[in-house]
């Protein structure tokens, strides 16, 4: 079975989307940001929730939104990118080695894909090329650009 989830900090406001570019927009764009996880399993879905919840979500600080629709609403686009198979991803490794030292988790972990999002407001659509250039390297990222919608 395949399951989705996305976290997203509950209290910071939008930032100023400049900040992650080289040279900066005159729109005035924010962004917000999230992690979105796949996960490929066998077992209780009961227990995945649990997984996630314990290991990767902060209760206090952290949304967790579950499924294919987006967490965030009214963004201009989405760009999301993540680490290309074969590409050291440290985080990915973390979750993976603690899962496995769990005695009975009540579940088979298949797969595991980790994607950030970025969330842009405001401004144009046709910026997203920019903030590709800027944020995604070829050589180790994959990446789409989801347009509102």
């Amino acid at each position: 079975m395949r399951e989705l989830f996305e976290i997203s900090d509950r209290y910071i406001e939008p930032g100023d989307a400049n900040g992650l570019l080289y040279e900066p927009l005159e729109n005035g764009m924010t962004y917000r940001a999230t992690t979105r996880y796949e996960v490929e399993f066998e077992g209780e879905k009961e227990a995945l929730e649990a997984f996630i919840e314990k290991t990767l979500l902060d209760p206090i600080s952290q949304e967790l939104h579950e499924g294919d629709d987006p967490a965030l609403t009214d963004f201009t686009f989405v760009l999301e990118y993540g680490m290309k198979p074969g590409a050291l991803d440290l985080e990915k490794e973390a979750i993976m080695t603690y899962y496995r030292g769990i005695e009975e988790p009540g579940f088979e972990l298949k797969s595991l894909t980790i994607r950030q999002r970025l969330y842009l407001f405001g401004g144009s659509a046709d910026e997203s090329d920019r903030f590709i250039r800027d944020i995604c390297n070829a050589a180790i990222h994959n990446w789409n650009v989801i347009s509102a919608g």
